[in-house]
């Protein structure tokens, strides 16, 4: 019994390791959150930058997707349903509502 609670520690333990060590890897979160591995300053590649952030309101989705490519951005709500994400403020970080497919907020940080 003893060997049992070792050995399953020692694999939690393991895990916990091995799904913090590639932290640069592209993918979306349950939130939405685009990781794109890039340092926390603002790509020149950002098309958004170009005009307010008040201009991806009213686009859908994958219209304002296309639009942030290269972008720091993530979705904090859809449809009146908050979806988790981190506290810490980033300037260059563009948090999204989406209601109905479509772009209703664009908040910074």
């Amino acid at each position: 019994m003893k060997k049992t609670i070792a050995m399953m520690m020692a694999l939690v333990a393991g895990a916990t390791f091995v799904g913090c060590t590639d932290m640069k890897t592209k993918n979306a979160t349950a939130g939405g959150m685009v990781m794109n591995g890039e340092p926390a300053r603002t790509s020149p590649a950002c098309k958004a930058d170009a005009g307010p952030d008040d201009a991806l309101v009213g686009k859908t989705e994958a219209d304002a997707a296309a639009q942030l490519d290269g972008c720091l951005w993530r979705v904090l709500e859809r449809d009146g349903k908050s979806l988790p994400g981190t506290m810490d403020y980033r300037q260059e970080r563009r948090n999204l509502g989406i209601r109905d497919g479509k772009v209703i907020w664009v908040r910074r940080g």
